[in-house]
């Protein structure tokens, strides 16, 4: 009897070709099972290679599992494609946003370059600012009346007798330290939420010129807000019961008048007349320790060209809560005159639905009380926004 020819083995692996399709791999079991399995099995495992094309022809259940399982994974990796475009779009518009609003605080300082400043003011402002003075001197009210076509705060009008008493004992000049400066960096620190665990206050003593508002204090809070005053602005209701607590022995206290009181009160202050109690909304200081060679008045000229260059405000208003600029934005137009590089930390106001979130570093207080402060915060973050967008002044916090 002669013995059955058993069919040729199958050759593993079996290639497919360049039609892309998967390589499949003889199983180890098959070829010990014998020429004969194999002759059985060779076709179908070459159909489900080849993914047959054949309608007729039966497809096996577990094919038709790999079938689903390879359309389930298709979908997740439609999913995760979708995902990773969706996340690169919002890390590409925040890197914008960081662009526009924010830089890293660099380790050295950042080059100064002469006039950079001038040539954004003239855009915000015209050329013609340039050429006020910082501050009101005693001449101009002395030997001449300098006429004026606007109230406090925009102007002195029918205020230059009280004015006069006050430049009589106060000063205008800037600080030879200041002037002889061939470029002057500034930074003017706002008193927002945002600079608390900020550690920018090493950054902010490097600035030539540190600006700061009203009565934001610097003991305690030296890390996030650091330990220099150059300036700060201020007016009676916002001084600082103990400002040498607060500033350094050369800080100018630069008053800002919003209302002929605000005169009255400096005046009783420096002269020790007796103290004026009415017309404030709230209680200034009644001593107040300060040298009144330290004591310098804003030229009303900055808070008008800031109502109605940077926030188009009309000058003549006729509600008895008046719009006005901020101190904090008219600290900004200040050192946009004064500095050839201005930035900018701790502004912005939380967003509207925050109500509990406090608006500043040191203390609890919320958006509520600025409600009838006379102040447009929307109107005033647009106008910084913009400032940020020219370059006129770059962000070392978020805004």
């Amino acid at each position: 009897m002669l013995p059955l020819k058993q069919p040729p083995p199958l050759p593993s692996p079996v290639h497919l070709g360049s039609e892309g399709l998967d390589v499949v791999t003889q199983p180890e079991s098959t070829r010990a099972a014998g020429g004969l399995l194999d002759h059985l099995v060779a076709p179908a495992l070459t159909r489900v290679a080849r993914g047959s094309r054949d309608d007729n022809s039966p497809q096996e259940p577990w094919h038709l599992r790999n079938m689903i399982s390879k359309s389930r994974w298709k979908l997740l990796a439609m999913l995760a494609l979708f995902l990773a475009v969706m996340v690169w779009y919002s890390i590409s518009r925040e890197d914008r946003y960081i662009e526009l609003f924010y830089f890293p605080v660099p380790g050295k300082k950042e080059p100064c370059l002469q006039g950079e400043a001038e040539k954004m003011v003239s855009k915000l402002f015209g050329n013609y600012s340039r050429e006020q003075p910082f501050f009101l001197q005693l001449k101009d009210y002395f030997w001449v009346k300098t006429p004026s076509l606007y109230e406090l705060p925009y102007g002195t009008k029918g205020s230059e007798d009280l004015l006069l008493r006050v430049l009589a004992i106060t000063s205008y000049s800037i600080p030879e330290s200041i002037q002889s400066l061939k470029c002057r960096r500034c930074v003017v620190v706002g008193n927002g939420h945002r600079l608390r665990n900020s550690s920018l206050g090493e950054a902010i003593n490097k600035y030539d010129v540190v600006i700061r508002l009203n009565s934001a204090p610097v003991a305690g809070y030296e890390q996030d807000v650091g330990s220099k005053t150059t300036m700060r602005l201020f007016y009676p209701e916002s001084a600082h019961f103990n400002p040498k607590v607060e500033d350094n022995p050369d800080t100018l206290l630069v008053l800002v008048a919003f209302k002929a009181m605000d005169f009255h009160w400096i005046e009783s202050i420096l002269s020790d007349k007796k103290r004026v109690r009415k017309g404030f909304w709230k209680q200034p200081p009644l001593i107040w320790d300060v040298n009144p060679k330290q004591i310098r008045i804003l030229n009303p000229f900055y808070m008008e060209i800031a109502a109605d260059k940077l926030l188009s405000l009309p000058i003549h208003q006729p509600h008895k809560i008046k719009q006005k600029p901020t101190t904090g934005l008219l600290a900004i137009t200040l050192a946009l005159h004064l500095c050839d590089l201005v930035h900018i930390a701790g502004f912005g106001y939380p967003d509207a639905h925050q109500k509990k979130q406090s608006i500043h570093y040191y203390e609890y207080i919320t958006l509520k009380s600025m409600m009838w402060s006379g102040h447009n915060v929307s109107q005033e973050a647009l106008a910084i926004k913009r400032m940020l967008e020219i370059g006129a002044v770059k962000n070392l916090t978020y805004f």
